[in-house]
């Protein structure tokens, strides 16, 4: 699944690729320099740019590491990094949405910059047959929990496991890793993903 997903244009990725486009223009970067300092390739963010082409999670966040950049900065020119003793309330349905083949990512709080938590609510779209690519790898660690429905979470080295409302896995995310819906309707789930690396105690001289 971590392979960007090749789609029809509609107005949420028009507006990434918009956004996407204008960073890129305002540090005076062609393509190319975008390619080299994000690793993806220049025909990946040219499809992205035009809205052509949705970028999974993993990609995302690539991307934004790569070029320096808050991954907000993809949906919102306005924001500001939270600080320290803020308190921020979202109203039901105040979120950044994008989607791709297989997912509909909520981003939440996608005003506020340089979280320490990534959080996102989502639909996982029901399919007959399964429909990625390859596993999502990234930094840190994940909280899933389903809201609505089952789905089956696919891990790298693991049996599949399927979840039903009101369950819940955590994980560390740079183990392979998807999930999909495991009924015959979409599913409804809550995921918060962190930077924070998952260490080894055994590395820790304190230990």
């Amino acid at each position: 699944m971590s392979k960007p997903q090749p789609e029809l244009p509609d107005s949420q990725r028009a507006e990434f690729g918009r956004r996407l486009h204008e960073i890129r223009r305002n540090r005076g970067w062609t393509l190319h320099n975008m390619a080299e300092a994000s690793g993806l390739a220049v025909s990946t963010i040219s499809k992205v740019e035009r809205g052509l082409m949705s970028l999974t999670y993993d990609r995302m966040l690539q991307l934004a590491r790569g070029i320096g950049v808050d991954m907000t900065e993809f949906f919102s020119s306005e924001g500001s990094s939270f600080q320290p003793g803020e308190f921020a309330v979202a109203p039901k349905g105040t979120f950044e949405r994008a989607e791709t083949r297989n997912y509909v990512y909520e981003m939440l709080f996608p005003q506020i910059r340089n979280k320490a938590m990534v959080p996102m609510m989502g639909s996982l779209k029901a399919h007959d047959l399964m429909d990625f690519d390859d596993f999502v790898r990234h930094p840190g660690q994940e909280f899933l929990l389903v809201l609505e429905g089952a789905v089956t979470v696919f891990a790298e080295g693991k049996a599949p496991v399927v979840l039903r409302a009101g369950d819940s896995a955590y994980f560390d995310s740079s183990r392979g890793h998807l999930y999909a819906s495991a009924g015959a309707t979409d599913a409804r789930i809550l995921v918060v993903c962190t930077e924070a690396e998952t260490t080894d105690p055994r590395d820790d001289p304190r230990a």
